[in-house]
């Protein structure tokens, strides 16, 4: 073994050897989004002792793996095949296995296969145990310097639908929310969304390409500067991108719960309460449970 993966592993047996590890667990890893050295310690002693790795992609699993030293039995549990594969990991963990599970980089369940298999083993009254490490939304979110206040820091809203009106009303919400969105994107499609976002006019995002890779890039910029810094260098239409999008200005954020409480008032004229509230945040793309207090104060007055 190369020394330095026997340090790592020494410094990793120090740090975590100590702690408890139940039997007949999953533990829920976070790898690196492309920087090896971000591995934790806790996570390089976990891979080593469990019985065998749950992972998204094994072949790439595998290298990962093999770069820290590590070789361990696999199995393939991605999104095609998650429900079915769920049934073979809860059986090694009702034998008193522990189960490790990676996603291909970064946190599983956010964005990437996971969630469903965390379901599977809850369901049978088996123990998922999350150890956390790198994430590329909470990467970028903190050095995108989002204003602090009451009410969501940001949202995570991940990929847009590829197309058609399912895009053009997330789109719609999106424009309208008045809270910082996190978006993903893929580089294929980076810019059709570049595109879409540059009707935002000034509204502000952060750009982050290639998250600590080493040609990794982060730009805050307004909407609709993006499309002309994606072509100012071919570069930047490579790799992975973590988006974003900074909270409405606070004139525009009223001016759109203004108009959010007009369109609720009429569908209060026709519809009940939840219906009018979940069809206004439809519309106006503003949170449908303060719609629906809002809606409830409304219904209120009237009556008086």
């Amino acid at each position: 073994m190369n020394p330095s993966f026997q340090s790592a592993l020494t410094a990793a047996e120090a740090a975590a050897g100590g702690q408890h590890y139940p039997a007949g667990a999953l533990y829920v890893v976070a790898t690196p989004v492309g920087n090896l050295a971000d591995i934790t310690l806790r996570a390089l002693h976990l891979l080593g002792l469990v019985d065998a790795v749950a992972c998204e992609d094994t072949r790439h699993t595998a290298a990962l793996l093999q770069a820290y030293g590590l070789h361990r039995p696999l199995l393939a549990v991605h999104q095609h095949n998650e429900a079915e594969a769920a049934e073979a990991v809860t059986e090694r963990l009702q034998r008193g296995e522990r189960v490790a599970y990676v996603s291909d980089a970064g946190t599983p369940g956010i964005s990437d296969p996971g969630a469903r298999l965390c379901a599977a083993v809850q369901a049978q009254g088996l123990r998922c145990i999350p150890l956390p490490g790198a994430s590329s939304l909470t990467a970028l979110v903190s050095v995108a310097g989002l204003p602090e206040g009451p009410g969501p820091a940001f949202e995570f809203t991940g990929f847009l639908p590829p197309k058609g009106g399912e895009r053009e009303r997330a789109l719609q919400r999106l424009a309208q929310q008045p809270h910082a969105c996190v978006l993903l994107e893929a580089p294929h499609r980076i810019e059709a969304l570049a595109r879409d976002l540059a009707s935002f006019g000034e509204r502000r995002l952060t750009v982050g390409r290639e998250l600590t890779k080493q040609f990794e890039e982060i730009a805050t910029l307004c909407c609709d500067a993006w499309p002309a810094w994606l072509a100012a260098d071919a570069h930047r239409h490579k790799g992975e991108f973590a988006l974003v999008l900074h909270p409405l200005p606070k004139s525009e954020a009223a001016d759109g719960q203004a108009e959010a409480h007009r369109v609720l008032a009429l569908l209060l004229a026709e519809l009940p309460v939840k219906t009018a509230a979940r069809l206004c945040a439809d519309i106006t793309g503003q949170p449908k449970n303060a719609l629906y207090q809002a809606a409830l104060a409304l219904k209120g007055e009237n009556r008086g």
